[in-house]
């Protein structure tokens, strides 16, 4: 445990929450909170979809499922060759949401800033504890386990993302710091990828300039990195040497960065026009959600995984931000146009992001009589299937189509009793 002289007067202290293998945990709780005796997260189990209609895809993983090398993202199908008592649960995302409001709550009796970065992820200023950091740390990791039920990771640092990077730490369960006096014994060492912001491409781009470790990132030439990731390059540079100078953003809802929905189809599609009712029926439904939650899109991205699990994706920049589902629907359709190799489809995704207010919509002068029709026909749709049910208007093109007019979703609609007397 480090002591508080490792801290400079003028820093701020910044936990980092994450909840342990969030949809797993959250069904567990719910299971015994219904009388269930035995908690999946001592026995092999997982979190995903239907098997039978192929939209198995784990979700989340126990850590006696892991054991047998049962990984996110894996198909069920696959998951069981390893493990034949493996048992499945689907995910309630309803749920999931009661649970992520639970512990947001819990924090608030901690400090009045507090940022909710994902349904499962939270930043808190707690500055006001730099005396007790560690030992208030772990009596709210405590709190959390014994009164909701679940365990988590609390990262303790002077700035949000090394925050992130220290919950991200094992063993789990457990609170880490990652002060920057830390980051060459426990950060620098760990392989690039590891680094918030480092995806694939990237990590495959820098691996080629011999750039395998944060370290290796952080003593790099940032003129190079520039060079070759453009600004990308100057965003992960300072990542890797801990700087972050992002404030703490006060919210009380699940803040969204990105909507999106998929679907896997219980059938392999090989023509172009069932692939694009398969997506208009997803851009309903991401249009819908979008519309919701008060917020236009500057970017549509489409994504493909083939009957060989081969993935690929492929975005889309709008002219204008908006969030008229024809629009998005345009976008969506010359990106996957764009995108598909022609090969046998089993998942189908689309996301639009570059998230902005709806407060103010710059149109211009010759679109926007149209644009004003199609949302208010928008509005009017949202009202009509929110009342009578998602089928309740529907475009005629999946009339007999065997498609659903809209597709994918947040989950069951089916309403579940408060766990105790907190969830």
């Amino acid at each position: 445990m480090l002591k508080v002289n490792a801290i400079n007067s003028n820093d701020n202290i910044i936990y980092h929450i994450d909840v342990n293998s969030a949809y797993l945990s959250w069904t567990a709780v719910k299971l015994l909170q219904y009388g269930r005796e035995i908690d999946i997260r001592t026995i092999p189990s997982v979190i995903g979809g239907s098997e039978e209609n192929r939209h198995g895809i784990i979700l989340a993983a126990s850590i006696p499922a892991k054991k047998y090398g049962i990984k996110t993202g894996e198909p069920i199908y696959s998951a069981k060759l390893k493990c034949k008592e493996l048992v499945v649960y689907p995910p309630d995302y309803n749920w999931y949401v009661k649970s992520s409001d639970a512990l947001y709550k819990l924090l608030n009796e901690y400090s009045p800033k507090i940022q909710r970065y994902s349904i499962d992820e939270c930043f808190m200023d707690a500055t006001h504890f730099k005396e007790n950091y560690m030992r208030t740390a772990i009596k709210l990791k405590m709190r959390i386990t014994q009164e909701l039920g679940f365990n988590c990771n609390i990262g303790i640092l002077t700035n949000k993302l090394l925050a992130k990077m220290a919950s991200d730490f094992k063993p789990k369960d457990t609170v880490h710091t990652l002060f920057k006096k830390e980051m060459p014994l426990k950060m620098w060492p760990l392989p690039v990828e590891d680094l918030f912001m480092v995806g694939r491409a990237s990590a495959a781009k820098l691996k080629k300039f011999n750039i395998n470790t944060i370290g290796e990132l952080a003593q790099a030439d940032v003129n190079l990195l520039i060079s070759k990731l453009h600004s990308h390059g100057k965003l992960i540079y300072d990542n890797a040497n801990g700087i972050d100078n992002s404030e703490i953003r006060k919210s009380n809802y699940l803040e969204v960065n990105e909507i999106g929905n998929s679907t896997t189809i219980a059938y392999d599609v090989e023509i172009m026009e069932e692939a694009l009712k398969i997506l208009l029926s997803l851009t309903e439904s991401v249009a819908m959600r979008l519309r919701k939650s008060n917020n236009l899109c500057g970017l549509v991205v489409v994504s493909v995984k083939t009957n060989q699990f081969a993935y690929y994706s492929h975005q889309k920049p709008l002219k204008s931000n908006t969030d008229c589902t024809s629009v998005i629907f345009e976008g969506i359709k010359e990106a996957f146009k764009e995108i598909w190799r022609g090969e046998k489809i089993r998942q189908l995704g689309v996301r639009v992001t570059k998230l902005c207010s709806n407060q103010y919509v710059q149109e211009t002068l010759f679109d926007f009589e149209k644009s004003e029709k199609q949302r208010k026909l928008d509005k009017t749709l949202d009202e009509l299937r929110n009342k009578y049910g998602k089928e309740s208007v529907m475009r005629s093109t999946f009339l007999h189509s065997g498609i659903k007019p809209l597709d994918g979703g947040t989950g069951s609609d089916q309403y579940y009793p408060m766990m105790s007397s907190i969830l």
